[in-house]
């Protein structure tokens, strides 16, 4: 026989089965998890490393604190033993691409840390974390995921090499204990899916772990154009060999010219100079008649040297060239300011001003009053009535 099964084997075999006892166990095809190899978990790590990283950025700039998101770990969960880990609400944000990228994913945080962002966005301490989590909070969580996962999905565009953008998010409380259908929230997450979690850090008023979680195919695509990038940075194509370079044209049989030899140049013989003849510049009697050829150095008394003239300073010269100076601005305008007198009053007396009211200077009757050139104190004077106008009479100038 072939080794197969007939089908009055196969019913025998079923009818044998205790129907009436516990449910079938689920098939080993949804029990046994499907594996991602080291290489597929390190590049999803790093995408969402990166797109992690350029949120955290955009989160400092929302609560103006500090915010540190440590490096990614990589795993494949199913509904039951992810409610497992995690009893207490969460808020779930649904981000889907809506350009560049077939898929969605969600993100998940824990209430407290949903309330600390919320107070810290409205200027808050973010202590103020009394109370249930209601739709202020909801729309204040989703506004900070908008620019955080727009941030993210521009980092990604860089990394993947095309235009990828994202519908606005959609944040929902959610009672995972209540939920035994993860379909309820996704339908992805009736099936197995990637989880990426994150330890996330605000100063002192965060220490939580924040989720990612994306369908596998959508995981795996990810990672295909990811490696394909990849690739294609790492393996360009080759470049053409260059040409090559020409050789410089050499004619054929060109027979050398022939040089002359140089004569040699004889040397001169040791001697030793008279230290009067050098200092004249003079030749010795036994040198060869190469040194006698020599140019001579010309006799000091022979030079037509002369002292230098300096104009003297000062004097006459001096007053011509300051009086030349100070002509060049005579005709400059200067604002004179005649000062009666200066006080101090507080913004309410001043708001108290009416027609009639009465203005105590520091100044004392009679005493001479300030005149300034461009704000310059230069003299003082005393007022006087130049027909219907005021004038003022320099008593003194303020050297």
């Amino acid at each position: 026989m072939d080794g197969m099964l007939s089908q009055d084997e196969i019913n025998a075999l079923l009818s044998g089965m205790d129907i009436g006892g516990d449910a079938p166990a689920e098939p080993a095809s949804s029990e046994a998890l499907i594996e991602l190899s080291d290489i597929e978990k390190d590049a999803i790590g790093e995408i969402a490393n990166i797109s992690m990283g350029t949120s955290a950025t955009t989160l400092y700039s929302l609560v103006n604190r500090k915010v540190n998101i440590t490096t990614p770990v990589v795993s494949v969960a199913t509904w039951e033993n992810f409610i497992d880990d995690h009893e207490r609400p969460c808020v779930f944000i649904q981000i889907r691409y809506t350009v560049g990228l077939d898929g969605a994913n969600i993100l998940i945080l824990r209430e407290h840390d949903v309330k600390v962002i919320t107070d810290l966005m409205m200027g808050g301490d973010g202590t103020n974390t009394e109370g249930e989590l209601g739709e202020l909070h909801l729309s204040a969580i989703s506004e900070a995921m908008n620019q955080m996962m727009g941030s993210s999905a521009t980092s990604l565009s860089s990394m993947l090499g095309k235009m990828i953008d994202i519908s606005p998010p959609d944040a929902s409380l959610v009672n995972m204990l209540d939920n035994k259908r993860g379909g309820d929230i996704a339908p992805f997450l009736d099936e197995q899916f990637v989880k990426i979690e994150f330890r996330m850090q605000i100063e002192d008023l965060v220490d939580s772990t924040i989720m990612q979680l994306y369908p596998i195919d959508f995981a795996k695509s990810l990672y295909e154009i990811f490696m394909g990038n990849q690739m294609g940075g790492e393996e360009p194509a080759p470049a053409p060999e260059p040409a090559p370079a020409p050789q410089p044209f050499v004619p054929e049989k060109v027979e050398p010219i022939p040089q002359p030899m140089p004569e040699p140049i004889p040397q001169p013989m040791p001697m030793q100079p008279d230290p009067m003849a050098m200092g004249y510049g003079m030749p010795q009697m036994g040198m060869q008649p190469q040194m006698m050829a020599m140019p001579q150095m010309m006799p000091v008394q022979s030079m037509n040297i002369q002292p230098a003239q300096f104009q003297a300073f000062g004097g006459a010269g001096a007053t011509a060239v300051s009086q030349e100076n100070i002509g060049l601005i005579m005709d400059v305008p200067l604002e004179v300011t005649v000062e009666l007198g200066r006080t101090r009053k507080s913004i309410a007396e001043i708001l108290d001003f009416t027609p009639g009211t009465i203005i105590e200077l520091d100044k004392i009757a009679g005493e001479p009053i300030d005149v300034l050139v461009n704000g310059k104190f230069v003299a003082k004077g005393e007022v006087v009535v130049i027909e219907e106008s005021f004038g003022i009479r320099v008593t003194e100038i303020v050297k």
